[in-house]
């Protein structure tokens, strides 16, 4: 009987969060819902139910280097560790392929809690559409009354045309943002940004194939990162979403301090 109520509460766990979950996902979920579960119990669960969690598949290349133009530096040099918010943005784009053209998303992420917090779809590969993400990003920011602050914040990406234009660097620069660029055809110098796309790719676009329009397109990845920012679990941070994960840095900010007296 304890079996059969486990099954219904991992059937339901998997098919709340995209059916990518794997067991160790499904486990802290379980555990976070309450009441404690076993991980090896939702591993023998999950096989006898037929169910297991996505598997990534290999990365494609969008990055066209920005020719000789002069470039901001490497500020970040892969240390995507960063001690609050607003620190540090990672930044770069990916394609869809759909059934009436290629549709281009551009994605901004908080390496400290690994929130998305801008993101852009357009059909054409120009440096507006990164902007619109960049946007995005800070309009939210100040919505939630987090805004950036000038001097605090870096913004990294690849070395892509689109990244390297004076049209984005002079935005940044109103805006108080350094700019910083990884090294040409070296994954590792955005990876953070690259296995986030990663997901996206894995946890939704491939599994939901074919696409149609850009209009579908875009609905479904405003539905996923919202689900990705307030309910998807993420190891790195801790096995939980990003958003509350922000949500216990501010708390704690709050926090009065005690002090002792001798």
């Amino acid at each position: 009987m304890r079996d059969e109520e486990l099954k219904e509460r991992i059937k339901e766990v998997y098919t709340s969060n995209y059916r990518v979950y794997g067991a160790r996902k499904i486990w802290r979920e379980l555990n976070r819902q309450g009441p404690a579960v076993a991980r090896c119990t939702v591993e023998r669960l999950m096989r006898e139910l037929g169910i297991r969690g996505a598997v990534r598949g290999r990365r494609i290349i969008t990055t066209i280097p920005g020719g000789q133009a002069e470039r901001a530096p490497d500020l970040v040099d892969r240390d995507f560790v960063a001690s609050a918010p607003n620190r540090c943005w990672v930044a770069d784009f990916t394609h869809v392929k759909t059934w009436a053209a290629t549709i281009y998303v551009a994605f901004v992420l908080d390496t400290f809690s690994r929130r998305i917090v801008g993101w852009s779809a357009a059909t054409v590969k120009e440096t507006v559409f990164v902007l619109d993400a960049l946007e995005m990003a800070l309009w939210q920011r100040d919505r939630d009354q987090r805004p950036v602050f000038p001097g605090e914040l870096i913004h990294h990406s690849d070395a892509g045309s689109q990244y390297t234009s004076f049209k984005l660097a002079e935005h940044l620069d109103a805006a108080g943002i350094a700019a910083s660029i990884g090294s040409v055809g070296d994954a590792y110098d955005n990876a953070l940004m690259e296995s986030a796309i990663g997901l996206y790719k894995t946890e939704l676009i491939k599994p939901r194939r074919p696409w149609r329009t850009l209009s579908q397109v875009e609905l479904a990845t405003a539905e996923w990162i919202d689900w990705y920012n307030h309910r998807r679990l993420h190891g790195e941070i801790g096995h939980v979403p990003p958003v509350e994960y922000e949500a216990n840095y501010y708390t704690e900010l709050t926090k009065p301090q005690v002090t002792t007296t001798v």
